[in-house]
């Protein structure tokens, strides 16, 4: 077994439907923000402790956190707001909103320009609302928009290439923009399976790791677009997250609740651990080789720890 439960962190109970959505993990602070989206806030863990801390609110329909740690920021996308959030760990009541395209949800952050790139689920009877908006962190307003294809998943930002790959449903692809010219998408990279979702990168091997609807799991080579393979998935997945120390890849998968485990070296799937049902959501804590799933069901977090 690669993960063993260490444990559950009981969470506040879900004022809507719903439930949690993606999380990040501030290293500085250790602490893991996670969007409960079902309360319109962002939950927080103590990662030393795995205890929980308390809740910021007032985020409507909050759909993700990101952190940077090199800047010592956090960032949320409000998809019930069109805003992105933005706020120091130490200083949460000086939280700032910024405007945003329609339904905001992934997010990415180049440090070095200070550019946040949220992308836009949109709304299917607003044309053109499938966009993906820069803002200049520092100003903090939005200083461009990019209308994609189709509806955006997950984003990631490349710092060697300094490069954003976004997620686009359908058509199935991978966005690419340049961050020194973000007004435009320079390429487009084609993924051969249905409803890209899920997106990390290896900044070592300059691969992109996409998880799809289609129950597939599709490793790219980031500069060429080339498919260097295709596994199979438990179903459909949502949230994933690679450990770049010990080279496994962690994917959500709601239905039936499991977390699918790759080892990415070999590229081929080691493990699948029980969650909970709708568990379509993780948060890791790279430092520790901590792995939490969040449980809508019960409001819970488990706690995984990856033993390699």
């Amino acid at each position: 077994m690669s993960l063993q439960l260490l444990g559950h962190i009981e969470l506040p109970d879900n004022l809507e439907t719903g439930g949690f959505d993606h999380a990040a993990v501030h290293g500085g602070s250790n602490r893991l923000y996670v969007a409960h989206t079902a309360n319109d806030a962002l939950d927080v863990i103590d990662c030393v402790k795995d205890r929980y801390s308390h809740s910021i609110e007032n985020l409507t329909g909050v759909a993700g956190a990101l952190v940077s740690n090199e800047q010592n920021l956090v960032f949320t996308s409000n998809r019930g707001e069109n805003t992105v959030g933005i706020f120091e760990p130490d200083n949460e009541a000086g939280l700032a909103k910024i405007g945003v395209g329609i339904r905001p949800n992934g997010l990415a952050y180049d440090p070095v320009r200070g550019l946040l790139l949220a992308a836009n689920v949109g709304d299917p009877k607003v044309p053109d609302s499938f966009t993906l908006s820069m803002v200049n962190v520092k100003q903090q307003r939005m200083t461009a928009s990019v209308r994609v294809p189709g509806r955006t998943r997950w984003t990631v930002f490349d710092a060697q290439a300094e490069l954003f790959y976004v997620n686009i449903a359908d058509p199935a692809q991978i966005v690419v923009l340049a961050s020194d010219a973000p007004d435009r998408a320079v390429r487009s990279i084609t993924v051969p399976a249905r409803g890209p979702h899920g997106l990390d990168f290896d900044p070592e091997q300059r691969r992109l790791f996409c998880a799809c609807d289609a129950k597939q799991l599709v490793i790219l080579e980031a500069d060429s677009g080339e498919v260097l393979t295709q596994l199979e998935l438990s179903g459909s997945p949502d949230v994933i997250f690679f450990n770049r120390v010990l080279g496994h890849l962690y994917v959500a998968v709601g239905d039936p609740g499991v977390v699918d485990v790759f080892d990415t070296d070999v590229m081929e799937r080691i493990e699948t651990v029980p969650t909970g049902r709708d568990a379509h959501t993780l948060g890791l804590d790279a430092e520790r080789n901590k792995v939490y799933a969040f449980l809508p069901k019960t409001h819970r977090a488990a706690v995984y720890v990856d033993q390699g």
